[in-house]
Parts: structure tokens; sequence; C-alpha cells
């Protein structure tokens, strides 16, 4: 009853939960929540409220296994909220008032299909999105799911939690039951209508809508300034960002106080400031050529860095103002060649991404153009995501290796890891510490990429301030924090964010939404829709040619910002932001009284002071493979062929990597060439990132990762092993993302073996599960047995599978091309590549097929690379029958 008045919510909930009992203890099976009956004197308990507190009620009470829970409510909408129902316990949604308003707008022909249609299109879009989220948590059925309570839970007191999220994670406290109370009754007050409409959620709705931080009148005022780089203007921006909103933001809480004030002139200048700045990762693909390009030049021209993203970039702006300045190094792997790697001042390994962690980068195939597919060594309209994990990378162990590669391929560069704002990060950056990485950037929940759609990036993630300010602290206890850049980006917006993430423990600083913005993004969020009016977020041409952004904008936009925070630390009494980096004894409460201001500030502690001197560690190279560097650059400069044998053991790691890098320094290609004959046991890397001009034959076995990454040259590993049956040559995570090259070995290979390979040839003679998954290009032969799931999502390259006893097909993913005979020309190419690794190993099973081709190569079978389907297309949603 809404006449309960402040008590009420609270005491309904109790109610709720005594009289489910009831019903169950009495023989129900099915426990219904229903909000339907909600009226001018009774108000609607919050669903997700009512579903966790009865599931844990029944819980407690010994008979929560007895029933289930149905769930018919006006507030789903998304598939998130759908999510939340059933992780709180829910068997079973209808949302019943997202349904009439589907089918409403059907009905009014505002969208082109029939009501019916139109609602199991809807349905289909919950299904997919719910899908989506299980599969980002590494959860295959809804009912592993259901009660499993994987949340965060942000802003809400130890009282609610403890009653209806009982086991979600929670790191700082909030509101409890009287302001959830007063909400209620404010929104049932309104039961009537007052003829306003609430939308804006995902898009700015007018007046009458949603408060967003980034509103129109923002976006115009930062454009002005932008344009003009007058101070006033910048002001009148900061007064629209600040301004007549809501707090909304945990910054919002937080206030800086003031110290003894220093002349504005004593404080270090703009332009050491703004070298703190980076641009957020935006790939060349979800932004157009235009705007990547602008970025990348106005960051060079401020002495900052840019970020390219996960697509890869054009060779022909390496070594140019148009060069960004960290590369990223992502799970798909797309477009990293040994080039790419080389004209890096930064590396960066992308774990997961701020706005939708557990998904990564996603791509839809609309833009994928030629151009793109290009750069990315794809087929053009393929989609393209890079999931979280790396298929390299499982442990931290896995971790340290890939930084281990990066600066054996190039010594002098920086490897930075992208982690998410979620519990537990402090923990996760301690470990990329101990890896030997250089950077840790702590991405947090708010902004997009230009790619995803909506609903990837409004509900996943936690705000960077918690992450930053548990990273900084975990860093700081565990005597690491002096060997370690910490970077935060995820809607940063003004030099009072950046001041705060400082004080917080930020030493860089990320932009993303509002570069763009200074370019001239008008925040029409159809970024994945490849319909941005101005140019930036599409490939589409007749698009692309309204881009009338300039590097200057993005310049005079930093510089305003960065005179900002020059301001503020005047303010503050401090000479630079090296001063206040952890130092979170000048931040305190806006409201005291606050409740969420007060759960925000329990996050922090004592300050953890932190020196200007950053003391890196270098990694311990192997000397085999600096000697081959040495001989083969020797060699190379000189334009000699040179052969060399050595004996090598597992400590040697990433043996060839530092030659390759080497090359690629110098551009890649040579009139010379190095032959490496080596002999034993190699560790892990063999190979790795290898470029053309290098041969390396292993007489022997090898580790894991044989060849990631490979760009050219040659591999040969001849297993030693003179036991009965086929010998094991190598392990997992071979040829992993390679865009060139040789592989020939005579032997097994361990799982993932060629995954997301788009331009090597290889030859083996058998693998183990997830062979070819996500593989893009290139040609593949195995000559025997494979394991599961083979050729998952392989969207483009050649995979044979010699298969006499006609097992493979049993082994090959749903999601694989079909299995078919190959053509004349195509058994003519395998033929060759059959004969060439027969001639390199003298592999007993390629003996035997190419001594009696003409009866076995019938036992060829081909996988063509194939587009598949964007999943979450509507165009491609059928209703159900």
């Amino acid at each position: 009853p809404a006449s309960d008045g402040e008590v009420g919510l609270r005491a309904a909930i109790d109610r709720l939960c005594r009289r489910a009992e009831e019903e169950v203890r009495t023989g129900s099976t099915l426990v219904v929540l229903s909000d339907r009956e909600v009226n001018e004197t009774d108000a609607p308990i919050p669903m997700a409220l009512a579903v966790g507190a009865v599931h844990h009620h029944l819980i407690d009470a010994g008979v929560r296994l007895h029933t289930s829970i149905v769930v018919v409510s006006a507030e789903p909408r998304d598939a998130h909220d759908l999510a939340c129902l059933v992780g709180f316990g829910a068997s079973a949604v209808n949302p019943y008032l997202a349904i009439e308003q589907v089918r409403a707008l059907a009905a009014a022909d505002q969208i082109p299909v029939d009501p019916v249609a139109a609602q199991e299109n809807y349905r289909e879009m919950l299904e997919i999105g719910l899908l989506k989220i299980l599969s980002k948590m590494g959860i295959c059925t809804v009912s592993s799911y259901r009660g499993s309570e994987l949340f965060e839970v942000i802003g809400l007191d130890a009282e609610v939690t403890d009653l209806a999220f009982r086991f979600a994670r929670h790191r700082i406290g909030g509101v409890g039951f009287e302001r959830l109370t007063a909400d209620t009754l404010a929104g049932h007050a309104r039961y009537s209508g007052d003829g306003q409409q609430p939308g804006g959620y995902y898009k700015h709705g007018g007046r009458a809508g949603i408060a967003h931080v980034t509103s129109p009148k923002a976006v115009l005022a930062l454009k002005r300034a932008a344009a003009s780089g007058n101070h006033e203007d910048w002001d009148k921006y900061l007064a629209e960002v600040h301004g007549g909103r809501p707090r909304a933001l945990l910054r919002d809480l937080l206030a800086l106080q003031k110290g003894d004030p220093v002349p504005l002139g004593d404080v270090e200048p703009v332009e050491h400031i703004m070298r703190r700045f980076t641009t957020a990762a935006m790939s060349l693909g979800a932004l157009s050529t235009e705007a990547h390009g602008a970025l990348a030049e106005a960051m060079s021209f401020i002495g900052a860095l840019s970020n390219c993203g996960e697509g890869g970039e054009d060779p022909s702006r390496y070594g140019t103002p148009l060069n960004s300045g960290i590369k990223q190094v992502a799970s798909g792997r797309f477009g990293v060649t040994p080039g790419y790697l080389a004209s890096a001042e930064e590396l960066q390994i992308k774990m997961a991404q701020g706005s939708k962690p557990g998904e990564g980068g996603q791509l839809p195939g609309h833009k994928v153009t030629e151009e793109i597919a290009r750069l990315r060594h794809t087929e053009p309209g393929v989609p393209l995501i890079s999931p979280a994990p790396h298929h390299d990378i499982y442990s931290i162990e896995d971790l340290a290796q890939l930084v281990y590669d990066l600066k054996t391929f190039k010594p002098d560069v920086r490897v930075s890891v992208k982690l998410v704002s979620e519990p537990g990060v402090g923990t996760i950056a301690v470990g990329v510490a101990k890896a030997r990485a250089d950077v840790v950037l702590i991405s947090g929940n708010d902004g997009g990429t230009g790619a995803s759609s909506l609903i990837s990036i409004k509900h996943a993630g936690s705000p960077w301030e918690m992450g930053l300010a548990e990273t900084h602290q975990a860093l700081s206890d565990a005597g690491l924090r002096q060997h370690m850049i910490v970077e935060t980006d995820g809607g940063l917006r003004t030099g009072r964010d950046v001041v705060i993430a400082a004080l917080l423990g930020a030493d860089r600083f990320g932009f993303g939404t509002l570069p763009l913005l200074a370019l001239g993004c008008k925040m029409v969020r159809t970024c994945h829709e490849n319909t941005c009016p101005v140019g930036i977020a599409t490939q589409d041409l007749d698009l692309r040619a309204k881009f009338t952004g300039a590097p200057d904008q993005v310049v005079s936009m930093f510089r305003l910002l960065a005179e900002e925070v020059r301001q503020h630390l005047a303010s503050m009494g401090v000479l630079s932001l090296d001063e206040i980096i952890g130092r979170t004894d000048f931040l305190e409460p806006i409201d005291s009284d606050d409740a969420f201001a007060a759960g925000f500030v329990a996050l922090l502690t004592e300050p953890a002071r932190v020196g200007s001197e950053r003391r890196f560690r270098a990694i311990d190279r192997s000397p085999l493979g600096d000697m081959i560097a040495a001989v083969g650059q020797s060699a190379i400069s000189r334009g000699e062929r040179v052969e060399r044998s050595y004996p090598i053991t597992n400590r040697d790691r990433a043996v060839g990597t530092r030659l390759a890098g080497t090359i690629a320094h110098l551009g890649g290609s040579s009139t010379g060439a190095v032959s490496v004959r080596l002999s034993g046991t190699a560790g892990q890397s063999l190979g790795a990132f290898l470029t053309d001009g290098v041969s390396i034959r292993l007489d022997g076995t090898a580790n894991d990762y044989v060849g990631k990454g490979m760009g050219g040259g040659r591999l040969v590993v001849v297993p030693t092993h003179k036991g009965p049956g086929i010998p094991h040559g190598a392990g997992n995570a071979v040829l992993y993302g390679a865009t060139g090259g040789e592989l020939y070995m005579s032997g097994i290979v361990g799982q993932r073996f060629a995954v997301r390979n788009s331009g090597a040839a290889a030859v083996v003679d058998g693998c183990g599960a997830h062979g070819c998954e996500y593989m893009t290009g290139g040609t593949v032969i195995i000559l025997g047995s494979v394991g599961r799931n083979l050729a998952a999502g392989m969207t483009g390259g050649l995979l044979y599978v010699f298969d006499p006893e006609k097992l493979a097909a049993r082994h090959v993913s749903d999601t694989a091309p079909p299995m078919k005979r190959p053509t004349d020309t195509e058994l003519t190419q395998v033929r060759q590549l059959v004969e060439e690794h027969l001639a390199e190993t003298g592999s007993n099973l390629a003996r035997r097929i190419v001594e009696d081709w003409d009866v076995q190569s019938q036992h060829f079978r081909v996988l063509r690379g194939q587009r598949l389907p964007a999943v979450g297309d509507l165009a491609q949603i059928q209703p159900a029958t």
C-alpha cells in the first residue's frame, strides 16, 4: 500500500516472502510474482528486489528446491533486465508491458512488420541477448546461470544486499530501503500520467527524458570550445557538464580539498600535462580512415599517444605523424603483423574492454569493407570479435609469456595490459606487474567503441573510480607501484575528472568520446549501424565524405583540458600532477550525509604516495636468441646468406623472435637470409612473430606457441622420437594469429592449432581440439587425427583433412564450413604442400600419401572458409512458428 509510506516497502517484502513460503509448504510448485495488480493505491515492489528476497527466504526456509519462481512484470525491457531476474532466481519471465509496446508499435506501422512478427522478433532478441551474457561468463545453460548472482551491486547498503542480493559482489555501500521506498513512491505518484514521455535511456530524450552527462548542449559547447580555443567557451562547456543535472557518476560525490594556492605560472606547463593523455582504443573499422588518422596526427603533435585499437593499421602510416603510438594485441590478432609491432612505442595486450567486459571488441559485418578486411587479414562482410580470454592466455603465466615475446621482439617497447574495472582487478594488476608489464590500464564502464550495439555498452563493467582505487592500493601494498604506469579511461570529460583520477592513483588518462566530439561527433549513437552522419564512425564512402574534423580541433580541446587541470592544481597548492598521484587525502565527500558518498569514500584508504620515477624492469632474454639475432643482423645488413647450427633447451624461449624484430625494424625485407638449425627441446614461442628471410629447423620437440603471430619465413619441426605411432611435435596455440609464412611439422600439435590464422601455410601430422578456429585465411593441411570443435567459426582460408577412416566429420564444429571433396586445382595445391612437407620433415604419413597419390588423394576433404550470419541481425530473424 502506498499509504504505508517510508516503511511500506520493507514490510511488503516481508509479507511477500512469508506468503511465498506458506504457498510452497502447502504444495505450490510455481510461485508467480506479478505486478499486474498495481493500481492507484498499491505501489509495485521493485521486481529484482522481490525475486531476490523470495529466492533467499525460500532457501533459508529449506523449501527453495520445491518450487520455481515465475516473473510477470512491466519492468523488464532488455536482455540485462532479463539476466538480472534469472540471475537472482527466476525460472521464467513474462515482460508483458514491453511485449504490448512492441505489438502497439507494429500495429501503428512504426515498425515494418506485423504485430506477431514484432513480438517474436523481440522475444528472440531477448533470448539472444541473454545467451550472449551467459557466454561472457563462460556459462552454457540458463539453468547454470539461474540464481548465480553474477553481478556487482553498486550503491546499495548492507541491509538491502543481505536481503535480496546476498552473494552478488559489492565493494561499496549506498542507499537503503528508505531511499528505495521514496523512489518507488515517487514513481507511483505519477500513476495517472503527466503527459511526459520517460524515454531517453539509450539516447537523449529531450527535457522530459533521463538526464545524460553528455547532453546535446554539452556537445555543442565542447565543439564550440574546440573550434575557438577560448577559455570562456570551455567554461561554458564545464557549466553544461557539471551544472543542472543530478549526480550520475561516483566522482560527482567527491569534492577537491583546497590547499594554499600557488601562482598559476608556477604550475607545470600544459605541454607536460598533455603528454599524459591518450586516445582510447578505437579501431580503424569502428572509425573511418579520416577520423582515425586525425586522432593519431593530433596526439603526435602534442607528444602523446593514440591507440590504434585492435584492428590493424595501414603500413603507409608507419613512421609518419599518422602512426598510432599504441598498438593493441587483442585475442582476434586482427592485423598484428611484424611490421605492425615494430611501429609501436607501446604494445597493449587487450585482456578485456571496459564498456563490455568479457565480450571484447566487436565490429559488425557491414563495416568490414574491402579496405578493412585487407588491414585485418580477413574477408569482407565478416563480423569480427575479439572475445576474452585470449586463446594463448589462460593464466598469469601465459600473460607473462606474451609480455616476454613482445619485449623480445622489440626490447625498447613498453608493454601495457588492458583490464576492466571489476572486483578483484587489483589482484590481477599485481599479477600483471609480476609478469613484467610496464603499464596497466583500468578501463571503466562508461563509453563505447564506435562498433558495438547499444545494449553491449549500457550494463557491463564498473566505474573506473572503483577499479582504479583498488589497483593503486593493491600495487602499493605489493611494493610494485613504482614499476608500473597506471592509466584509466571510460568517460573522462573534464580537467576535474583528470585530477580526481590522479588522486585515486592514475598516471595517464585515456579519452574516447571527448576527442570524437571535438572532431564533430553528434552523439547520434548509430555507430554500430554504419550510418554516422558526420563520417566518423562509418565506412560508407558517401558519409565519410562529410567528415570535416581536423587534428587542430583535438589539439585545441586537449590544450583547454590541460589548462583546466593546471587551474585545479594551483588551487590545491601543488605544482604538478606527480605530486598528487595517489593522494586520496585531497578528496572528501560533497555531502557527508549522502549514503552513496559515504559508501564510496569507505573504499579509499590512507594515501599511498608515488614518486615521479618509474623503474621499469627488463626481461632476461634467451642468450641463444640474442646470438642468432646478432649473426642474422650482420648477415642481413650485408645481404649475405648464413647458416648456423645450435643446441637448444626449454630455457631458450622465443628463439628467432629478436631477429624477426630486427628485420621488421629495418622494413621487413632483405636480400640476405638466415637459416638456423636447432637440436633439442625448444622453449615456448619458438619463431614467434617470425618474418621473411628467416628459416628455423628444429630436430626435437617444441613447447607451446610455435610460430605465434608468424608473419613470414619458414618453421620446420621434426621430432626425434622413434617410438610407435605419430610423435608429438609441439604444444598448444601453434601458429596462433599467424599472418604469413610456412610451417611443416612431422608430429602432432596440441590444442588451438592455427586459431585465427589469416595467411600462413602449414602441414602437420595431427592436431588436438579447436584446430583452425576463427581462421580467416591461409592454407592448413592435417594429415592425421583431429580433435573436437575443428574449424569453429572459420570464415576464410582453406583447411584440408586427410580422412581415410572417415572419422573427421564427427569432430567438425557445428559452426564450421561444410566438408567437401576438393577440386582438381585444390588437390594440385595439396600435393605441392605435402611433397614439400615430405622433403622438409621426412614424414611417414606424407611419404605414404605421395607414393600412392592416385588412391590416397581421394581421402582428402576440404573446408572452405565462408561468411557466417551476424548473430542479432534483425533482418535475418524469422518469426518462430
